[in-house]
């Protein structure tokens, strides 16, 4: 525990077979009460690999996509009681080690969600990040930062955490089950009025850390566009957009938990 909450790390894992170990190893003892891994129809060894590391883990019977993990990951970290829920994705991409650091933040009560910034600091580039991807994370951060209203270093990092109240608040149900969730999902948090804070975290990128390909950066940053642009319309007035309307409100009959606006998923 951090402060008396309780602390679950939830791994939404694809193909993360020769990763998952080192990734876990590195996470600081005494702060993760509990790891929770989602695999999103891996054609690897991955779950063989979370059970012999004794991760336990959920079994998407077929691929649901990126967001379509994360929804399953939150869901069932609030049925396990979290307090805060942090993501780390399995592929080591991301520095374990700041796990701590997130999660007193996010338990100081001084912000509802805390990112691990690839942008603040100068380990973006130095960690392999494609120069493309790097002056598209630039544009794209600007344009977001106009349209939101907010000043964040970058809104597209994987590396995340979350009070309870956060992903109880969220219809992420509304939200992409592709990769553009993640980005959506930080719209909602500024649309719901949560403070975000970021720090620094330097990243690596190598053979076997996921990555979007080109045409799918394409289709994710029209993706990204589009739904700050649906934040702006919202915010005027001119378009009630169900990706910021509370989920009593916005949708009666859809799946799932209509209190955390979550559709739960359950172990095959």
């Amino acid at each position: 525990m951090v402060g008396g909450a309780r602390v679950i790390v939830v791994l939404p894992a694809y193909n993360a077979e020769k990763t998952l170990a080192v990734t876990l190893s590195e996470v600081p003892e005494g702060v993760v009460d509990e790891f929770l891994l989602v695999d999103d129809a891996s054609n690897d060894g991955t779950v063989a690999e979370a059970r012999r590391l004794g991760v336990p883990y959920i079994v998407h019977p077929r691929n649901r996509g990126y967001g379509g993990n994360q929804k399953t990951c939150y869901a069932e970290a609030l049925k396990r009681g979290a307090d805060i829920v942090i993501m780390l994705h399995p592929d080591y991409q991301y520095s374990p080690k700041l796990i701590g650091a997130m999660a007193w933040l996010v338990a100081s009560g001084e912000f509802d969600v805390v990112l691990g910034s690839r942008i603040l600091g100068t380990g973006a580039l130095k960690g392999g990040m494609p120069v493309y991807k790097y002056i598209a994370n630039r544009a794209l951060t600007f344009v977001e930062n106009l349209l939101l209203g907010v000043k964040l270093s970058e809104y597209h990092t994987g590396y995340r955490a979350f009070s309870r109240r956060v992903l109880e608040t969220l219809p992420l149900v509304a939200a992409s089950d592709d990769f553009v969730f993640d980005n959506q999902m930080l719209a909602q948090c500024v649309a719901f009025g949560f403070n975000i804070g970021e720090i620094s975290c330097p990243t690596k990128y190598f053979p076997e850390a996921s990555s979007i390909n080109f045409s799918q950066s394409v289709v994710y940053g029209i993706g990204v566009l589009e739904t700050a642009v649906r934040f702006r319309l919202h915010r005027w007035g001119l378009r009630s957009d169900p990706l910021f309307i509370e989920y009593s409100s916005a949708v009666d009959d859809a799946p799932g938990d209509k209190r955390s606006g979550i559709s739960r998923q359950s172990p095959p």
